[in-house]
């Protein structure tokens, strides 16, 4: 009878031990990351970005193209408002186009070197490979890591969870959290192909704007266009900060609202919509700053001020007392469509 017992023991151990050497480690799944990117020639994903950053979630559709070693081009579509933004870099810059409003800006910049970017594969593998620190898990599907962040404004974004899917190492769901553990962005990618093959003009700036203007919303004419838009609020100020002004101004084209806030820190929020510009607009306008991501778009920011697009309309926080990430943060805040 004991004999059985040790039989039986000794079954269950060798059953273990089996299951631990099937089991891979953090270092191990890290290894095969940095292996897979290391090869990785380009790919092709589709995700949907949510933003819960305001009142009402704001949720995007993203179409991301990259070529190695520095070629990308990121489609952000409102899923709701029909209306889109790219993200381009090539040889001549990075670009943020406006298919819409005929718009488009250059920078000379490192992005998407400089910061981290929740939908772009490399980005979140080089997150994980910096923090030495990051946690790791696994489930029947995926494994999950959880990094710190190296966004310009992570005070906001201190960290984010990242699961790949197993059977190929893609990326599966990206939460970017605050202080609080809250999702405030979240990336669930529906498609990746790896090592794709490309067209010579797929990152072609002026081929990319005609292109996205073929599907864009028409826009009216000029002396029909509606210029009015609905004012917006941070959805979180700093503390000891109110809204002390609000002013509307009737320009020649357009409307402009200057809201002023003061108290511990001052600054100016300027809201501006234009009617559409004339064809000749479609040529690029070199940025005035550095890029900025904010989730939603990429803005131009300097050390007092920082300068973004969305939904047609142009936004500009000035200040001479705030940060960069504090000028980051108000930015994300006031996508939410928050009334007063």
């Amino acid at each position: 009878m004991g004999k059985r017992v040790l039989l039986v023991i000794a079954g269950l151990l060798a059953v273990l031990a089996l299951s631990a050497c099937g089991s891979k480690s953090q270092e191990s799944v890290r290894e095969q990351l940095a292996g897979k990117l290391e090869k990785l020639s380009g790919y092709k994903a589709n995700a949907t970005m949510t933003l819960s950053m305001g009142s009402k979630p704001q949720v995007y559709k993203v179409e991301i193209w990259h070529k190695d070693p520095s070629y990308y081009r990121v489609n952000l579509k409102n899923a709701k408002k029909d209306q889109s933004q790219m993200i381009l870099r090539n040889d001549e810059g990075v670009f943020v186009l406006t298919p819409a409003l005929k718009k488009s800006f250059r920078f000379q910049s490192d992005w998407p070197k400089n910061s981290s970017q929740a939908y772009l594969y490399e980005s979140l593998v080089k997150d994980i490979v910096a923090d030495k620190e990051a946690k790791f898990s696994s489930t029947k599907d995926y494994y999950v890591f959880e990094t710190k962040t190296r966004y310009q404004n992570n005070h906001m974004l201190p960290t984010q969870e990242i699961k790949f899917n197993k059977k190929d190492l893609s990326p599966a769901i990206v939460r970017v959290m605050d202080a609080d553990r809250n999702a405030l962005v979240t990336v669930e990618f529906s498609k990746v192909k790896f090592n794709v093959s490309f067209d010579k003009d797929d990152f072609e700036m002026k081929k990319n704007m005609t292109r996205a203007q073929i599907g864009a919303p028409v826009m009216a004419g000029a002396a029909d266009q509606d210029t009015s838009f609905t004012v917006k609020y941070p959805a979180e100020l700093l503390e000891g900060v109110t809204l002390q002004k609000e002013k509307e101004i009737a320009i020649e084209d357009g409307k402009r609202v200057i809201l002023t806030y003061g108290g511990a820190k001052t600054f100016t929020l300027v809201q501006e919509k234009r009617v559409a510009q004339p064809a000749s607009a479609s040529y690029p306008i070199d940025a005035n700053g550095e890029p900025v991501d904010l989730g939603f778009t990429i803005g131009a920011i300097t050390n007092h001020s920082l300068s973004w697009s969305q939904d047609g309309v142009d936004y500009m926080i000035a200040s001479n007392d705030l940060t960069k990430e504090e000028m980051a943060s108000l930015a994300m805040a006031v996508q939410g469509e928050m009334s007063k």
